[in-house]
């Protein structure tokens, strides 16, 4: 089974669905993948600066872990491949046009968009009128 390229039919299947949790981006500094997993992070990277964990708000506020705004995520149901281009762009970018940040996360199946809590609602509609 391989994933989509053809960005055409990409942005006509996007099939975006909101989850209903807030989430947050923490970081610990000369943390290790790993490090932490009893909090059971959604998603981690490591970069030069540390670990970063995106984790539920609740399980941040419980551990006392320090973070930056509070984010929903919409996942794009559409099976994207991961050498599809453009979806990215014509995403973030239709969500730029209207002032919302977001922080993309692709993995295998699909991509998933992280966008400021109070404007989840009006980014899913954006991309459902994008899903066409």
């Amino acid at each position: 089974m391989t994933g989509e390229t053809d960005l055409i039919t990409l942005l006509n299947n996007l099939s975006p669905s909101l989850d209903q949790q807030d989430y947050v981006f923490c970081t610990v500094a000369e943390g290790l993948y790993g490090d932490l997993a009893e909090l059971s992070p959604l998603a981690a990277f490591v970069e030069a600066e540390g670990l970063t964990l995106v984790l539920p708000k609740s399980t941040a506020d419980s551990a006392g872990m320090a973070y930056q705004g509070s984010f929903k995520y919409i996942t794009l149901n559409v099976y994207s491949s991961l050498d599809a281009v453009g979806l990215t762009a014509a995403v973030s970018g239709r969500l730029a046009e209207q002032g919302i940040s977001a922080n993309v996360i692709a993995a295998y199946f699909h991509d998933h968009i992280f966008v400021p809590s109070a404007e989840a609602d009006r980014a899913m509609a954006l991309l459902q009128q994008t899903d066409r």
